[in-house]
């Protein structure tokens, strides 16, 4: 059996362009030789892991477009002209990253990796960037946005879910700087924390898409929330929503997956969630009726092919080879004894969409360094 190391020294020989191009232009072009290096350190037998020149290379994806203005998806709903704005007026905290959800898990990935390599190359410029974008003013500015009479869904529930990430990650960061931004974040925190206490009792039924709207994985970013902040009324509330959808589903249809334009497994995803809210028992019950095939050590899933990265929609496929690796890294790791075989499986989801960062457009660029990340942080968390 192949031993996979994924590409992320290949970030190593990643080109990042500066700051001072336009945002179409950020990345290169990919090189033939770069790929074919990238290949040859996935085939090095090695630990899953980042090293500091690593991280150094994979900030600069975040770096290069937090306070890139345009091209820029508003995904704005007009009561009248007096609510048109340029977007650093409307969203003064996130609006670069194409998109204000982009932009939010941008600046996760600058605390992620700044809390695991505070010796980053650019770690003052990183710092300050945080400081400005998460400054009390601008977060009040953001909270002010969705008491506007058509934005009260705004970014429901994608968004809400990476405001919480975000959170966690400050909550934990033990650093002044990690404790100062927190408690600026914390007024939008504390919406978030609300809208889904107030949607989820309304929410009848679950939105099983594999797109932004997907109740499952926002149930389970918001849960990790609830769990490390003991915020214990939300996480009943997810736990018994999570139940109230998910616990009498059978026969998952991943044979169906994917969709033209996923970057969430729909099936995956209820895993996700469930392997979180369900005892050790229960939970194996309901895979055993859910997805039983997952057992199986021969269980295998072709990665999801991108033919033009430089379609936005295409490319989400690339995230949903991330964020398929990261729920099995997660099943592996919470349950060895039953789904440890895997890991390979999640590793070759890596493995196809990492080399594809080398020279991405500004289309994947802007967001799909944060699911790499993430999908790197569960490959290693402990068993």
């Amino acid at each position: 059996m192949r031993k996979m190391t994924i590409v992320i020294a290949a970030m190593a020989i990643i080109s990042c362009k500066g700051n001072d191009e336009t945002p179409g232009e950020i990345g290169v072009e990919q090189d033939s030789t770069l790929v074919d290096e990238a290949v040859a350190i996935l085939e090095r037998p090695a630990t899953i892991g980042l090293t500091l020149e690593e991280a150094n290379k994979l900030a600069e994806l975040p770096l290069n477009c937090i306070n890139v203005e345009y091209p820029n998806k508003l995904n704005q709903t007009l009561s009248g002209a007096e609510d048109l704005g340029e977007p650093k007026e409307l969203h003064p905290a996130f609006y670069g990253c194409f998109d204000w959800h982009s932009s939010v898990h941008g600046h996760w990935s600058l605390v992620s990796l700044l809390k695991q390599f505070p010796d980053l190359k650019k770690a003052e410029e990183i710092r300050e960037k945080l400081k400005t974008s998460l400054s009390k003013e601008n977060i009040e500015a953001e909270v002010k946005y969705f008491s506007r009479e058509q934005e009260s869904t705004f970014e429901r529930t994608y968004g809400w879910a990476w405001v919480l990430k975000l959170a966690e990650e400050l909550e934990t960061w033990e650093d002044p700087l990690g404790q100062e931004l927190s408690e600026n974040l914390q007024p939008l925190t504390n919406l978030m924390v609300e809208k889904f206490k107030e949607f989820l009792p309304k929410l009848n039924y679950p939105i099983r898409v594999g797109e932004h709207t997907n109740t499952a994985f926002a149930l389970a970013l918001a849960h990790d929330y609830a769990v490390t902040t003991e915020n214990e009324e939300l996480r009943m509330l997810i736990d018994k929503r999570a139940r109230d959808y998910y616990i009498n589903d059978d026969n998952c249809p991943v044979s169906w997956e994917p969709g033209g334009f996923d970057f969430l497994s729909p099936c995956f995803s209820e895993i996700d969630i469930m392997r979180r809210v369900l005892s050790k028992n229960a939970f194996k019950m309901w895979m055993n009726d859910f997805l039983p095939q997952l057992k199986k050590k021969d269980f295998s899933l072709e990665v999801a092919e991108v033919t033009d990265r430089t379609d936005g929609k295409l490319v989400h496929l690339d995230g949903l080879n991330f964020s398929r690796a990261w729920v099995l890294y997660g099943l592996s790791n919470q349950y060895p004894d039953t789904y440890d075989h895997l890991r390979e499986l999640a590793d070759e989801h890596v493995a196809y969409s990492f080399p594809n960062l080398v020279g991405d457009s500004y289309e994947g660029g802007h967001w799909l360094g944060s699911f790499a990340l993430y999908a790197i942080q569960e490959s290693n968390k402990e068993k």
